[in-house]
């Protein structure tokens, strides 16, 4: 092999190192869900947030309205008093004006606070909808890990059974009861051999004791119940 097939064959092997190293695809989508949450709080902190700057615009809009509305009513009160002769003319003439421009000041803030409210308003909007969609997606992407889990369990079972029975061998175990068998049957033709054997080597006066001693034995049999008949009648 050359020198460069050995750096490619080196090169191989330390991918398959590094790729046999990557996270869990399963832990992976667990920490992007959790990336999400935290994502997902600080958008609904952000969205309060939000909020109490548009309740915030939406009072000093309103405060400003009764502050405009109060000067007002402070300057006709002004001009009644020196109507009635209770105040200088030209002291409440310049009373009332001073309240008609605060009046003015009032009326131009609480335009601006309640353009500033519609614009914050414009932008909860968009907020809202965002944390909605972010909310959807993790409710989305739980439901996929709960079946992402589901499928690498049947999955991984799967693969211990069939590499179980991949391990089994089937040919060497028939071929394991086919020796028993045959080795079984060559015995039992063995020791039917060794008696035909024995047989065999009985002579022929052998042949004959057993005969005539398997009648002798019968004989005896026969005398001895005679001689007990003999005693039973003498009694």
């Amino acid at each position: 092999m050359s020198v460069f097939k050995r750096l490619f064959k080196i090169g191989q092997s330390e991918a398959h190192n590094i790729v046999d190293k990557l996270e869990d695809p399963i832990k992976l989508t667990e920490q992007g869900i959790r990336d999400l949450k935290k994502d997902l709080d600080e958008s609904m902190k952000a969205l309060a947030e939000v909020k109490s700057m548009s309740i915030r615009a939406k009072k000093e809009s309103t405060d400003s309205k009764n502050r405009a509305e109060s000067y007002e009513s402070k300057a006709m009160m002004l001009l009644t008093k020196a109507e009635k002769g209770e105040l200088d003319s030209n002291e409440a003439d310049r009373l009332a004006a001073e309240a008609l421009n605060k009046k003015q000041e009032a009326e131009k803030q609480a335009v601006s606070s309640q353009k500033n409210a519609d614009g914050i308003d414009n932008n909860l909007v968009q907020l809202e909808q965002n944390v909605k969609k972010l909310r959807s997606q993790i409710g989305h992407y739980e439901n996929e890990l709960k079946t992402l889990k589901a499928r690498a369990k049947v999955s991984q079972a799967t693969t211990k059974l069939n590499k179980q029975m991949a391990q089994i061998d089937s040919n060497g175990t028939i071929s394991m009861l086919e020796k028993m068998k045959d080795r079984v049957t060559e015995n039992e033709a063995l020791s039917e051999a060794y008696a035909e054997v024995a047989n065999s080597n009985k002579s022929l006066d052998d042949e004959i004791d057993d005969v005539l001693g398997a009648e002798s034995s019968t004989q005896t049999s026969d005398a001895l119940a005679a001689l007990k008949a003999k005693m039973n009648s003498k009694e």
